[in-house]
C-alpha cells in the first residue's frame, strides 16, 4: 500500500491537488530524498508524454468528424483509390508506430518504478567528491599514471614524479583559460592538462574560489594554439526541469560522453549553488562540463551523494561567470577573459557536437 501511496502522492503533486500543508511536507521530502525527487520528474515526464498523445489523438478525432460532415452536407466528395498492398502497410506501419511509442513510454516509466523502488537506500548521506576515490586508491592510481604517462611522448612530466589524474576540466576561453573544480586540484605542487589527443600542456592556477569550488587555470605553454572563438557557449540561467543533458570528462584514459537530465534545481540539502542531474558518473569526472541539447554548458560536474547511485550535483553555470567577475574586479590583468554566450553548435546532431567539442576538454593532472 505505501507504494500505492505514494505514487497517488506524486499524482496529486503534479496536479496541484494538495492542501498547503501536504504541499509543504511534499516540497521538504523532495529536498530531503533524492529518489522521490526523480520518481517526481519521472512521473511528470510520462504524464506529458499520455497528455501529448491524448491530444494527438483529440485533433485526429476532430478532423475525421470534420470530414463526415463535410461528406454528409455534400461540400466534398470521397474518391475510393484502388488499394494497393503498399498503401496498406504504409497505413498500418503508422498504427504499429503508435503502439510501439506507447509501449516503450510504458516500458521506460516501469523500469524506472522498478529501479526506485528496487534500490538501497542511504541511512547516512554524504557527500563525495568525484576525485577523492581516485586519491584513496594510491595503488591503482601509481599504475594507472605510469601507464598515461609512458603512453605520452614528451611528456611534461619530471622523471621523478607521478602525475596523477584528478578531473576534467575545459576552455571558458580559447586564450587557454581553464575551468575546473577547486577540489581537483587541492594540495597540488604542479598542475599540467592533456587534450584529446594526448598532447601536455603545463598550466599555472590563476583563481581558486573554494566557496564556490571553481578553480581557473591558465595554459602557459608555448606550444598552445588559441582559437578566437570557443563552438559551445554559456548559459547563465542554466537548465529547466526535466532538460535533457550531457556530458564529456575524464574517469579514465580516454573521453567519456554520458547523458541524462536534470532532476532538481538544487543541489544536496537544498544548495542553491548546485542542481542536482541524473547522469553516471564516476571519479575523474570532477570538473567536467554539462552541457544541454544545444552545446550550452549549464553547469559543471562536482559531487555525488555517498552509497546514492545514479544521479550526481553539478556546480551551475552561473557560478562561473560570477567568479570571473570577482577575479575581474581584484585584479585588472584578467579584464581580457571573455566568456562566450552563443553556441555554433546549436541544431547539430549529437555526434557532430562531440565532434567539435572535445578538443576544448581536458585531462587535468596533478603531481
Amino acid at each position: 500500500m505505501e507504494e500505492i501511496q505514494l505514487l497517488d502522492a506524486v499524482e496529486r503533486y503534479i496536479r496541484g491537488e494538495m492542501n498547503a500543508e501536504e504541499l509543504s511536507y511534499f516540497e521538504q521530502l523532495r529536498k530531503s530524498n533524492p529518489d522521490v525527487d526523480q520518481l517526481v520528474v519521472e512521473h511528470t515526464i510520462f504524464l506529458h508524454q499520455l497528455n501529448d498523445f491524448g491530444d494527438r489523438k483529440q485533433f485526429r478525432n476532430s478532423l475525421h468528424e470534420t470530414h463526415t460532415n463535410l461528406l454528409d452536407t455534400g461540400t466534398i466528395k470521397e474518391v475510393v483509390p484502388k488499394v494497393r498492398v503498399i498503401d496498406a502497410l504504409k497505413k498500418y506501419r503508422r498504427v504499429w508506430a503508435v503502439a510501439a511509442s506507447i509501449a516503450g513510454i510504458i516500458a521506460i516509466t516501469m523500469s524506472g518504478l522498478v529501479t526506485y523502488f528496487a534500490s538501497p537506500k542511504s541511512n547516512n548521506p554524504a557527500l563525495q567528491d568525484l576525485r577523492r576515490e581516485v586519491i584513496n586508491l594510491k595503488k591503482t592510481q601509481n599504475e594507472f599514471s605510469k601507464k598515461l604517462n609512458t603512453s605520452i611522448e614528451n611528456t611534461k612530466v619530471p622523471a621523478n614524479a607521478d602525475a596523477i589524474p584528478a578531473g576534467t576540466g575545459f576552455l571558458v576561453d580559447g586564450k587557454g583559460y581553464i575551468v575546473t573544480n577547486a577540489h581537483v586540484i587541492r594540495n597540488a605542487k604542479s598542475v599540467l592538462v592533456q587534450n584529446l589527443k594526448g598532447q601536455e600542456f603545463d598550466v599555472t592556477v590563476v583563481l581558486i574560489d573554494k566557496e564556490r569550488d571553481i578553480a581557473l587555470l591558465k595554459v602557459k605553454d608555448s606550444s598552445f594554439k588559441s582559437i578566437d572563438l570557443l563552438p559551445y557557449g554559456f548559459k547563465k540561467s542554466g537548465a529547466e526541469l526535466g532538460e535533457q543533458i550531457f556530458t564529456l570528462g575524464y574517469p579514465r584514459d580516454e573521453i567519456v560522453y554520458g547523458e541524462g537530465y536534470l532532476s532538481a534545481h538544487t543541489g544536496y540539502n537544498g544548495d542553491t549553488l548546485s542542481c542536482q542531474i541524473t547522469v553516471a558518473a564516476n571519479p575523474g569526472n570532477s570538473g567536467g562540463p554539462v552541457f544541454n541539447k544545444n552545446g550550452e554548458i549549464v553547469g559543471i560536474l562536482s559531487n555525488r551523494q555517498e552509497l546514492a547511485q545514479g544521479f550526481v550535483f553539478a556546480l551551475t553555470a552561473k557560478n562561473i561567470f560570477r567568479s570571473l567577475e570577482e577575479l575581474k574586479k581584484s585584479d585588472t590583468t584578467f579584464q581580457d577573459i571573455k566568456v562566450n554566450i552563443n553556441s555554433s553548435v546549436k541544431g547539430m546532431d549529437r555526434v557532430q557536437q562531440i565532434k567539435k567539442i572535445e578538443d576544448f576538454v581536458y585531462l587535468v593532472k596533478t603531481y
